[in-house]
């Protein structure tokens, strides 16, 4: 019996599923509905149990929304932000399309240079004081920019590195200069996490930044 052919299919196989991304665990929050467009959400560093809440209530506008952890977004060069998005269009509740992207922290640092990279996939992204550090090349980002933008900061974030909102600042004035849709709302009061279920939750800003999510999805999504 000659087994060579079988080794090198094993092989062949074997880095196949090597070279493949890995789609993440994740959690389903359907549509009122019942079936709805995909909205993936991703967390920071404190992992989806610190944002189920958030998850719901954009579910509740009628997008089927499918949560992952972002930490293990990082260092992927972007390969387990798409593989999240493959998986996630294909839950039981999404409706095909394309999907719009809403991270926090650390997910929202990989959508936004990763994410916004994938326009056959994404149809806008929503990010909320995203981890901006690794962002060295301004022209080489916007260059690359192919969705639009909406990024929420807090003037008192101290847990980002001490230029972040600034950063934030250059990103989108280059990107503005260049043509490219990226708009950001700087909320003066607020520190890092004040999303609702955070650490620094600020219910004035959070309310004024969900309704500017709501309204910006029914524009990359539809009602």
């Amino acid at each position: 019996m000659n087994v060579l052919p079988r080794l090198a299919a094993m092989v062949g196989a074997l880095t196949y599923f090597a070279a493949a991304p890995v789609a993440h665990a994740q959690q389903e929050f359907p549509p009122p509905q019942g079936k709805g467009r995909v909205v993936v959400l991703a967390s920071g560093t404190a992992g989806p149990a610190h944002y189920t809440t958030v998850a719901r209530e954009i579910a509740e506008l009628g997008y089927d929304v499918v949560l992952y952890d972002g930490n293990q977004t990082a260092g992927t060069r972007g390969d387990a932000v798409k593989a999240d998005i493959l998986e996630a269009q294909q839950m039981p509740h999404a409706l095909p399309g394309k999907v719009a992207l809403v991270g926090f922290s650390l997910s929202a640092g990989m959508f936004l240079y990763y994410g916004t990279q994938m326009s056959d996939l994404v149809s806008g992204a929503v990010l909320w004081y995203p981890d901006n550090s690794f962002i060295h090349d301004t022209p080489g980002f916007v260059s690359r920019l192919r969705v639009p933008l909406l990024v929420f900061a807090g003037a008192r974030d101290r847990s980002r590195h001490g230029s972040a909102v600034a950063r934030d600042g250059e990103l989108a004035a280059a990107a503005t200069a260049a043509g490219k849709p990226f708009e950001l709302i700087l909320y003066p009061d607020a520190d890092s996490d004040f999303a609702k279920g955070g650490d620094h939750y600020h219910p004035g800003d959070y309310a004024d930044a969900f309704k500017r999510t709501a309204d910006r999805l029914k524009v990359y999504l539809g009602d």
